[in-house]
């Protein structure tokens, strides 16, 4: 019997196949990114390509200006020479070299203070776009970054554009200019030295690509990620500085800030070194001493060759000497260019981000024709009125990415004047879900209404004035406790913050601040985890929106705090729609319906007395509910029976 062995194929290469296709790919992915930096820069730069322009047409004028006084004297040295000196003429064109560098000096500071002014104004009206940019994406987007990542956004890549709108193009146009110019005088003087003088220059335009390639840009990008992780850390250190000495683990915060800065070093030795020889070459050939030792030798040559007049020597030696000086200014540049190129590549992918989707006056939803937004959709008669404070999941999907699915054809309706509670294990998918009604992110499949109006269909502002929500992570702004506050409503009146403040019973603790309700956040007021989140809870119940979303609202709160917000809430409930997301099932056992979520799908739903005995996900969590309970209760015993013992036998 005999065996066929199929040859490779396309699809299974082999494996001495592997990196030459490795290479290739990298090079394909180098040349892609170039493409999308040059398009970022085009697309990024395309307010202020006009008068850049101009102002670099200055610059090409003022490059001119540069090299022409050097052409005066060369005249006027050759004057001199002369067995018949014209002193009168030498005067001349000294004069008239010294009013060409005044107008040259002029007009370089006439292009560079334009330049500078038109990016002053670009990066203002930037972050005003990049501000109004992150006004539209969603929510979740910032749920997804540290603040260290959106200040980088705001605020160090749009000064990085600077090199790139402020000097860039025009250092260009004078680096390329000059050389030019110089070169096209040379050569009408003898184009055998000229050629000559071209060696530094071809060396320094090849160490240039050397130290530009592709890798060098892996460096850099490499040594942007080091330094962005040295800040993080800087921030967790000094942010938790107090947690870790309180457990005597400085030691290990320490080391992960240290590691972090050795990492930037690291990568900074890997950014530079492997260049330094490249640049030490680089700056050398085109440095005045080697280029005039250059010229004098060739000169010298030729001189001797009898094919170059001795008079002939003195523009090289005056002219071509000011060669390596413009071209190393571009080289200097390099760096601050590539920088700029990333940041502006970063930038229009911010620009590029998804937009939360734009409201619309109709909107086919499951194959069926659009129907009025006023209306019932789904499940409810035509033309039959829908409660203002009415939410519906119908068949909601979502995902954070396509291939992985956090929800699953969830259906529920909420009641206005009812308290729902979503429950459900770690990672079920809940505070996505309460992520979902506020359109922090926009579902997949399936839709989200509000009395009977897909929230996609509401203005942001409407959305906001419909649906409140105060989760975990509470956000205060520096600013007053008032300011605070007026987040929710600017126009409330002091008599109206001060019953949200009651409502979520940190009035009493705002009245004990140094100035009240003009206590200033992180100056003369400092609040607790517990005084914040009520103080977030009073900020949205003074929004008085229909329907109220509470991501574990009480998680800071200590016990008599929490029982006082859990009253209000129930107080203030009527006429409301409240979703609460909970994990301390014993905080939700007095709400109209609970809901239990398992895997991103809802697999169970009731009151709390039948859903204990259900046998179900909910009886679980009660179970364990209740066991942590017990524990922290006998810990509690422990501990203050201890107490006790020890206060005995002091008195002893």
């Amino acid at each position: 019997m005999t065996v066929e062995v199929a040859p490779p194929t396309a699809a299974q290469p082999e494996v001495g196949d592997t990196a030459p296709a490795d290479a290739e790919s990298g090079r394909a992915a180098a040349k892609e990114r170039k493409q999308r930096e040059a398009r970022a820069r085009k697309e990024i730069l395309a307010p202020v390509a006009g008068t850049l322009s101009l102002a670099s047409l200055i610059v090409a004028v003022a490059s001119v200006c540069a090299v022409v006084p050097f052409l005066l004297i060369v005249s006027a040295c050759r004057e001199l020479l002369n067995a018949q000196v014209d002193t009168d003429r030498v005067w001349r064109l000294l004069l008239i070299a010294v009013l060409v560098l005044v107008a040259r000096a002029l007009l370089q500071a006439v292009a560079l203070t334009w330049s500078h002014a038109v990016d002053g104004g670009y990066q203002l009206t930037l972050r005003r776009l990049l501000a109004d940019k992150l006004t539209r994406v969603p929510l979740g987007w910032f749920g997804e970054r540290t603040s260290s990542e959106v200040k980088k956004y705001l605020q160090d890549d749009v000064d990085a554009l600077h090199y790139l709108v402020a000097h860039a193009r025009l250092d260009f146009v004078g680096s390329v200019t000059v050389p030019l110019v110089t070169l096209i005088y040379l050569a009408t003087v003898d184009w055998r030295l000229t050629l000559v003088l071209l060696v530094p220059l071809l060396v320094y335009a090849l160490c240039m690509k050397k130290m530009l390639d592709e890798p060098g840009r892996e460096r850099i990008v490499a040594y942007n990620a080091a330094e962005l992780r040295t800040r993080e850390a800087t921030v967790e250190f000094v942010e938790g500085i107090q947690v870790v000495r309180a457990f005597g683990r400085a030691g290990k915060a320490h080391s992960v800030f240290q590691d972090a800065v050795e990492h930037q070093t690291e990568s900074v030795r890997r950014l530079k070194m492997p260049v330094m020889t490249v640049q030490s070459i680089s700056e050398t050939v085109v440095a005045p001493v080697f280029v005039m030792l250059l010229v004098v030798v060739a000169g010298l040559a030729g001189v001797g060759a009898d094919w170059l007049e001795p008079l002939d020597v003195l523009p090289f030696l005056l002219v071509g000497l000011g060669l390596g000086s413009s071209l190393l200014g571009l080289g200097y540049g390099a760096q601050a260019l590539r920088t700029a190129g990333d940041a502006a590549l970063r930038l229009h992918e911010l620009m590029q981000t998804p937009e939360l989707e734009a409201p619309s006056s109709s909107r086919h939803v499951f194959g069926r024709d659009p129907v009025d937004s006023g209306q019932q959709h789904a499940g409810m008669t035509e033309g039959q009125n829908v409660p203002a404070g009415q939410v519906r999941f119908e068949d909601v999907s979502f995902g954070y990415r396509a291939d992985h699915q956090v929800l699953r054809g969830v259906e529920l309706e909420l009641a206005p004047g009812t308290i729902t509670a979503l429950v459900g294990p770690s990672g079920s998918g809940k505070s996505t879900l309460a992520k979902l009604l506020p359109r922090f992110y926009d579902v997949d499949s399936g839709r989200i209404t509000i009395g009977g109006r897909d929230v996609r269909d509401f203005a942001t502002e409407e959305l906001y004035r419909t649906v409140g929500f105060v989760f975990q992570d509470v956000r205060l702004i520096r600013g007053t406790i008032r300011d605070n506050l007026r987040l929710a409503s600017g126009e409330a009146d002091d008599a109206a913050l001060e019953r949200a403040a009651r409502a979520a019973r940190i009035h009493e603790r705002i009245l004990a601040l140094p100035r009240g309700y003009d206590s200033e956040i992180g100056v003369d007021a400092t609040l607790s985890g517990g005084e914040a989140q009520r103080l977030s809870i009073a900020r949205a119940l003074l929004a008085d929106t229909p329907v109220l979303v509470l991501d574990e609202a009480t998680a800071f709160a200590d016990p008599e705090s929490e029982a006082a917000v859990q009253d209000a809430l129930a107080v203030l409930v009527a006429g409301r729609t409240v979703l609460v997301i909970a994990h301390r099932l014993h905080t939700i056992t007095g709400v109209d319906r609970i809901l239990v979520l398992e895997n991103g799908t809802l697999v169970e739903q009731g009151d709390h007395a039948s859903l204990c005995t259900a046998g179900g996900v909910y009886q679980r969590l009660w179970e364990i509910n209740e066991a942590a309970l017990e524990v922290v209760a006998a810990l509690d015993g422990e501990e203050f029976g201890a107490a006790g013992d020890k206060a005995g036998e002091g008195t002893r």
